[in-house]
């Protein structure tokens, strides 16, 4: 390890024991995940919750508060016996440009998957090969067989609203909320459920949206300034490098700093408190 990424470690760690706690989640869409007990109903809650995490906070939160509302104390439960009584409940549900009709179809989708597989844990697992570097590829199989099973279901190509809910990596999105149900699957600490465990949490890739990019643009990761698959596991190799083991564990504490703290990328008095201050100083853009 370098002397710099051996520095950048040890303000990350720093970063983890301050954010990486159970009541710094909300208002992250994990938060959802928690109202259950049952890692049936996790599981299937993660992946609603990941699925809908686009946009501003505050719609991400009081569209997944209705969409749980209407699936009552059991969305394992709801999903595993989904009829057309239960679809008609979305009729007047919307998130951006998802639809109620769109998440009819998905939870149509999962319907299947959880009778086939049991879960979907199940179902991703059998997409893993051992020569993978990283989840990427069982991603891509997943989102394909989806699409599959999509046609057999409804007898007709995805419809643009259920293919935006499972975008593929194939064509070089970063994939970020899949990637973020990964990792809340996957990984186990105070924050992430670790409910899987057919994934080695050293194959995960990075969650990069904007925010995430930018924060890892400061701290020399990657020097891509939009998200793609391209700079997803750029970042991903840089933390490989500082944690070989489990490269998306500063995930969630770094992105608190945007979300909690507010962070825009300029400077505010308060910058000087936090612990990537350095680094942004280090910026040629950066103004005081």
């Amino acid at each position: 390890m370098s002397q710099r990424s051996a520095a950048l470690k040890s303000v990350l760690e720093k970063l983890y024991r301050r954010y990486n706690r159970r009541d710094f989640i909300k208002p992250d869409p994990l938060q959802f995940v928690y109202e259950y007990s049952d890692r049936r109903d996790m599981e299937v809650a993660a992946f609603l919750a990941a699925a809908l995490a686009y946009g501003r906070v505050r719609q991400i939160q009081k569209s997944l508060s209705k969409l749980f509302a209407i699936m009552g104390d059991s969305p394992y439960r709801f999903v595993l016996h989904f009829n057309d009584a239960r679809r008609r409940a979305f009729q007047t549900f919307k998130h951006r440009f998802t639809t109620g009709e769109d998440i009819a179809e998905l939870l149509g989708l999962l319907r299947r998957i959880l009778h086939g597989y049991g879960s979907i844990e199940g179902f991703f697992c059998g997409f893993l090969e051992r020569s993978d570097l990283n989840v990427i590829p069982a991603l891509t199989r997943f989102c394909a067989s989806l699409r599959e099973l999509y046609a057999c279901t409804y007898g007709r190509p995805v419809r643009p609203g259920v293919s935006y809910l499972l975008t593929s990596p194939e064509k070089g999105s970063p994939c970020k909320r899949l990637n973020l149900f990964l990792r809340w699957m996957v990984r186990e600490d105070g924050v992430d459920a670790g409910l899987w465990r057919c994934v080695d949490k050293a194959r995960l890739v990075v969650p990069l949206d904007v925010h995430m990019g930018r924060l890892c643009r400061i701290l020399g990761l990657c020097p891509h300034k939009s998200p793609s698959m391209a700079a997803a596991i750029r970042v991903t190799e840089s933390f490989l490098e500082i944690q070989p083991a489990d490269p998306v564990k500063y995930d969630f504490a770094l992105s608190r700093i945007g979300i909690l703290e507010d962070c825009t990328g300029r400077y505010r008095s308060r910058c000087e408190l936090c612990e990537l201050f350095e680094y942004c100083l280090e910026r040629d853009d950066w103004t005081k």
